[in-house]
Parts: structure tokens; sequence; C-alpha cells
């Protein structure tokens, strides 16, 4: 009797942790078959500056280093302005066997054809970038509307030599008056149709726009102009930002002194703004809003693109980048670009 008592409980228990692993291990399986991490490119755009905001350029490959959670990682490609694009490793890592050897490409030659298509004339330092404008329409602009629209044309007219520009505007809506085209008399065209009213929703627009431009490879910039603190979006603002990180999308404000009298406003705006490698700027009048797009343009023109295919991480939340410059005389520079991004997650 004792003997069958025994088998029993030993038969029992096997059962039991049979079924707790097969349950465990069916989770697991489940788990892994809904849920798929997107491992793309990572693309920096960064900034390098003196203590006086100048500008530094001529800088290479090997004077930047790139950490992600603390991991080094190798540049994939690089360019600077005009520069044609250098890649530097053919074969991104393997997801399955861990990082492939990277083989380095020879650096294009200085008699390379410019990408206006005349060899004798400079390529523009914006050559290759994307740029969506998105402007506030809401009922803050009743004032100075006209003032605002001449300083936005000017400065999509002093965007020469960028690949394309998409005009938006938005109050409680999104109004994609003009999308990304070479076209500039047609994004003119659409600043120029843009009528004021109803309230701003601008957080709800902006996760919109930052969805167009995620699509897009290479220089990508967003540029907002809000006259007004947002009273209307369903979206919060830090999720516009974490898309922006996670998509290389930077993000330019100009805001007007009434935004300035919102304290939350601003500090938003700053925020964001920074966590993206972009920049705000805060005009006091419309001779300041001028000078506040020429800034932005004399940014765009000065960037650095960096690119790289991340290690093998078991993070699959927030990843911190940091990005360095290597050598004392290098160490004295200040450099700006986004501060890491959540990496983006699939159902299936």
């Amino acid at each position: 009797m004792v003997r069958k008592y025994l088998l029993f409980c030993s038969l029992f228990l096997i059962l039991f942790f049979c079924d707790e692993a097969g349950g465990r291990l069916g989770v697991a399986q489940d788990e892994t078959s809904r849920i798929r991490v997107d491992v793309v490119l990572v693309q920096l755009n960064v900034a390098v500056t003196d203590h006086k905001g100048h500008y530094i350029t001529g800088l290479r490959p090997e004077d930047f280093v790139i950490t992600e959670d603390k991991l080094p990682e190798k540049i994939a490609t690089f360019e600077e302005g005009s520069e044609p694009i250098r890649k530097l490793i053919d074969v991104p890592p393997s997801v399955n066997g861990g990082p492939s050897q990277p083989r380095l490409s020879p650096t294009p030659q200085p008699d390379q054809p410019s990408s206006t298509g005349d060899p004798a004339k400079p390529a523009s330092p914006l050559a290759g970038a994307n740029v969506f404008i998105l402007f506030d329409t809401s009922n803050y602009m009743y004032r100075g509307f006209v003032f605002a629209q001449d300083s936005i044309a000017d400065f999509i007219r002093s965007l020469e030599g960028v690949n394309k520009i998409a005009f938006y505007s938005y109050s409680r809506n999104l109004s994609r008056a003009t999308p990304l085209t070479s076209d500039w008399d047609q994004v003119l065209g659409g600043v120029r149709s843009t009528v004021a009213g109803d309230d701003a929703a601008l957080y709800n627009g902006l996760l919109l726009t930052v969805k167009d431009a995620a699509q897009l490879r290479g220089r990508k910039a967003i540029v907002v102009f809000s006259n007004g603190p947002d009273n209307a979006s369903s979206v919060p603002p830090e999720d516009v930002a974490e898309l922006a990180q996670s998509t290389g999308t930077i993000i330019y404000m100009v805001s007007t002194q009434l935004t300035q009298s919102d304290p939350v406003s601003t500090a938003v705006f700053d925020r964001m703004s920074k966590a993206t490698g972009g920049k705000a700027y805060f005009s006091r009048n419309w001779g300041d809003e001028k000078k506040a797009f020429a800034a932005i343009r004399d940014d765009l023109a000065h960037l650095y693109s960096l690119s790289y295919y991340p290690q093998l991480n078991s993070n699959r939340g927030w990843r911190a980048i940091t990005v360095k410059l290597v050598g004392k005389d290098l160490q004295k520079y200040h450099v700006r670009t986004r501060d890491g991004y959540r990496l983006r997650q699939t159902t299936q």
C-alpha cells in the first residue's frame, strides 16, 4: 500500500511540473509570436559648437565615439553638409549570430560629382535634407498673421538646396496644405492660402507630422511656428518627443512672446526640442522670428549625420545614447544630439 501511495505521489509531481513547464513555454512562445522588435539603423544628427556657439566643421568619423546603453557602437555611415555619404560598414550586425565583422569602404574621391549635377558647382550644405514646416493657424494668430506668413515665406526661400519641403498648418485639426515637394512655388502658395481660427491642438498636429517624417531616411527636421500654448490636444507632448527620438526626427520650435506668458508651454517647448537634438527660439517681435528661422537654417546646414547598427542588447525600453569627441583638442567642444530612443515594438 505504501509503495502504491509513493508511486502515485511521484506520478502526480511529474505531471504537475510538466504541466507548469509546458504552460510557461506556451506563454513564452505566444509572446514571441505576437511581439517583434524592429532592429533598424539608428541615425543621429549631431551639431558641434565651441563655447561661443560657432559651428565646428571638418571633423572625421574617427573623431566621434558613440555608445548606446554604454555599449560602444561602430559608425556605419558618416555625412557632413554637402559632402557625399561615407559608407563605413557594408554588413549590419547579425541579429541571431551576434555582430558581424565590419568591412571598411573606400572614402569617396574629391572629384565625385556634386548632388547639383554640375561638378563645377558645389552642392548646398542642405542637400539631402527634408524639412516639414508646421504653422500655427489657431485663434492665437489673429494678430500679426501676415507678418508670420512673411517670415515663413522668407525661411522657405532661404532653404535652397534642401531636398524637399512640406508645409502643414494646425488649429484644432492638421491641414497638410502642401505635401512633401521640391516645388517651392507650391509650398509658398500653401503658406499664402492659410487663414486663422479655432483652438490650438499643437501636439496632435505635431504627432501626425512626426509620423509623416518618420517614413523618410536621412536628415529630416520639423520646424514649428507657434503663437500660443496648446489648449485642445488629446496627445501629451511626451509622446510626441518619444516618437521623434525613436525616428531620428529633429524638432525646432519658434515661438512668440505670447507663448512665453505660459511658463508650462515654454518649458515643454524647450524640453521637447532639446530631446530631439533641436532648439527652441522665443521671439519678442517679428524681427526676432526672422533671426530664429535664419539660425535654424544655419543649424541644419552644419549638422553631421552619423548612423550605426545597434549591438545586441536585451534592453527593450529606453536606450541612452552618448556621443563624444576623441582627443584633448576636441573635447572642449559642445556636442548636441538626441539623448536616446525607445525601441519601437510592433504586434503581429
